[in-house]
């Protein structure tokens, strides 16, 4: 089973206001390693503290934070920031 990827309304505003170039790096990242991926914890790391149940995925300096969701095999795009930020 394949999953699929939906963003947050709040992550989508977030991308939309980093320069074009980081955009496409993301959006190619994330189009290339978890659309359509039968796994995708094997690229990510598992969040600890009181975020277990969230993912995090590594794009340069910055950072997506996804909840996996494999009852209805989706990939939610909580948070798309810098690396100093985006956990906080």
């Amino acid at each position: 089973m394949s999953y699929t990827v939906q963003y947050k309304k709040s992550a989508q505003k977030k991308l939309a206001k980093f320069d074009p170039t980081v955009q496409n790096r993301i959006r190619t990242w994330i189009e290339t390693n978890l659309v359509g991926c039968e796994n995708p914890r094997a690229t990510g790391r598992a969040l600890e503290g009181g975020l277990e149940n969230l993912w995090r995925y590594r794009v340069g300096d910055y950072r997506i934070v996804a909840q996996i969701r494999d009852a209805e095999v989706v990939i939610l795009i909580v948070k798309i920031g810098k690396r100093g930020d985006v956990y906080k």
